[in-house]
């Protein structure tokens, strides 16, 4: 783990006081600890704090960690943390039951401390170098910033949220001007560098946590923003034009002015159902379009 990361958060499982306990100390000091002592309890607390793995014991009263493992399983949000059984049930039935059910380790009561330490990080370090994984795969290989599987994925996330929140979600979309008569004069190593640069405008404007700066395709660009309303994002997109123009990037093939400049389109919506209505991205892309009709080095905003 980076030692500069926040510790891991390990949700501890049992009707057992003392094994609780025994898990806490065992584990304190290295990492975050959350306890439950019954089933319900462990569901609430893995879908509040999504701890980074469970330490789950399976002979509970009422709801057993079999049916925990099973309710886990079945929800997006929590399907993919990662569980530990740790049990008296030492059969092999047992352990191929848990297993089967998506446990990624078996450790039989009463363990050897310094063996359940070890497995435990071993597994948070898969953990760690899942999500290390799943960050590259997110990200634009020449910007840096997010790419179109990450903002799609963004766009389903905040549009449900806004939805459920009641509250405006709006998208710009940057085409930058006239693009190929500038790589066809300087070079596509000079229209990589532009690229660059205009990625780190438009993280500047990406302001808040859910804000969204992504690498669309090509020379375009999208700027995702929940909980804006379409006059915030304009004067956002007026921001953005102004930040790239004072950048000064020539541009000696570009009949909008000398510099490199963007054409932006946008839209606003208050979602009204859960899935993504396709016309809020063709809204933002159609004026796009009329930007770029009136001469580029502008934005325009869908009615």
């Amino acid at each position: 783990m980076n030692p500069q990361d926040s510790p891991p958060t390990l949700l501890i499982v049992d009707d057992d006081r003392q094994s609780r306990l025994l898990l806490t100390e065992l584990f304190e000091g290295e990492y975050r600890i959350i306890a439950a002592k019954n089933g319900l309890q462990a569901l609430e607390r893995a879908r509040a704090h999504m701890p980074d793995l469970i330490l789950l014991d399976v002979l509970m009263p009422e709801m057993d960690g079999m049916a925990v493992i099973h309710a886990l399983k079945r929800e997006d949000s929590t399907r993919h943390i990662p569980v530990i059984f740790i049990t008296a049930l030492d059969s092999t039935a047992d352990e191929e039951q848990g297993l089967d059910l998506g446990a990624v380790d078996y450790i039989t009561k009463p363990f050897h401390p310094s063996i359940a330490r070890v497995r435990v990080r071993n597994h948070l370090q898969i953990v760690h170098q899942r999500r290390l994984l799943e960050q590259i795969a997110a990200l634009d290989g020449l910007t840096g910033i997010p790419n179109r599987r990450r903002f799609d994925e963004a766009l389903t996330q905040e549009w449900s949220r806004c939805q459920r929140l009641g509250v405006p979600l709006s998208l710009i979309i940057a085409d930058v001007d006239q693009f190929k008569p500038y790589n066809d004069r300087l070079g596509h190593a000079a229209g990589d560098r532009v690229l660059q640069e205009i990625a780190v405008a438009l993280r500047q404007g990406a302001r808040r946590p859910g804000d969204l700066a992504a690498r669309y395709g090509g020379e375009e660009f999208v700027l995702l923003l929940p909980a804006t309303d379409a006059s915030q994002a304009q004067q956002l997109a007026g921001e953005l034009l102004q930040r790239l123009n004072a950048r000064g990037l020539a541009h000696p093939a570009s009949s909008a002015g000398p510099c490199v400049t963007l054409s932006l389109g946008g839209a606003t919506a208050i979602p009204g159902s859960n899935e993504v209505n396709p016309e809020f991205f063709r809204r933002a892309d159609a004026a796009l379009y009329q930007a770029k009709a009136q001469g580029g080095d502008r934005w325009c905003w869908a009615p």
